[in-house]
């Protein structure tokens, strides 16, 4: 009876230790991820943003990694909801093509309705 309290009494011990170390590593982990994304567009690793300018909405959803999170605004000026992405086109977008971003980053679209005109306001703070 001893013996097995004393062997429950290790597994338990080990379980805890297993579960710090994991939780030091896991905070290590995202304190890399915050210092990566303070670093900002220039920083090393990420794929390179596509140029999803003047192409459509469905094209944004299908290229991005699906754990990317993606904010999608309308720019015609009528602030309307994006119910149907494939009748969108894509007039502005952030982080600019080129740029390094990283998997789970942010990514912010500026779209219009698909035969509508992007906004010149818009188009001229693009550059």
């Amino acid at each position: 009876m001893r013996r097995a309290a004393l062997v429950g009494a290790g597994a338990v011990l080990a379980l805890a230790a297993m579960a710090v170390s994991s939780a030091e590593a896991a905070a290590a982990a995202e304190a890399e991820a915050e210092a990566e994304e303070a670093a900002g567009a220039g920083g090393t690793g990420g794929s390179p943003m596509p140029d999803f300018l003047g192409k459509g909405l469905w094209r944004v959803f299908t290229s991005l990694d699906p754990r990317t999170r993606l904010d999608v605004h309308d720019v015609g000026g009528g602030d309307r909801r994006v119910l149907w992405p494939p009748n969108w086109r894509v007039c502005t977008q952030h982080p600019a093509p080129g740029c390094r971003r990283r998997a789970r980053g942010r990514v912010v679209v500026g779209v219009v309705k698909k035969g509508e005109v992007c906004p010149a306001r818009v188009t001229a703070a693009r550059r």
